[in-house]
């Protein structure tokens, strides 16, 4: 499994914007040309998609 990496600040508004707490997500895939984040839960290994 791939390693999460910590959110930039507008990584961090458009985790907040898809009503997720940016602390407890990592970033596994920042696909720009796709506008979308791929999400790791820092703690339960959870994915989760996010739209940018």
């Amino acid at each position: 499994m791939k390693h999460g990496k910590r959110p930039t600040r507008t990584q961090k508004n458009v985790i907040k914007a898809n009503g997720l707490n940016p602390n407890n997500w990592l970033v596994s895939k920042n696909l720009q040309h796709e506008h979308r984040l791929i999400l790791v839960h820092r703690y339960m290994n959870y994915k989760k998609e996010c739209l940018a």
